[in-house]
């Protein structure tokens, strides 16, 4: 009987971070700007993202509002996001809330982490 390989049994997953300072060591590409972050989203559009990690202040001005609005465009034309889970580890309590909040209403699987 032939053996199968360790890494023939499942892909690797795909987790995606958008975060401007910390690490995300099980990620496996990482964003680090709103910017940067949307074409990240954009390059896996058709394929299934297995984590999507984010955090609501990018520094600066900057914050994950332009990409919830992406993934909430997306939703509302009938084609959102294939995301088995989409993690929030903000300190900002406020903005965290309001991103677990826009994605849960497009039906997203939301939950809020510590990364």
């Amino acid at each position: 009987m032939e053996q199968v390989k360790e890494n023939q049994l499942a892909p690797t997953p795909v987790i995606l971070g958008i975060d401007d300072l910390r690490p995300l060591p099980r990620a496996t590409r990482i964003a680090r700007t709103s910017d940067e972050g949307i074409q990240l989203l954009q390059e896996h559009r058709d394929s299934y993202i297995d984590e999507l990690w984010l955090d609501h202040d990018l520094g600066g001005d900057d914050s994950i509002l332009p990409v919830i609005t992406l993934m909430e465009e997306a939703a509302f034309s009938g084609q959102p996001f294939r995301i088995g889970t989409v993690f929030v580890h903000s300190a900002n309590p406020i903005g965290a809330e309001t991103v677990v909040r826009s994605l849960t209403r497009w039906n997203y699987r939301v939950r809020r982490a510590t990364a």
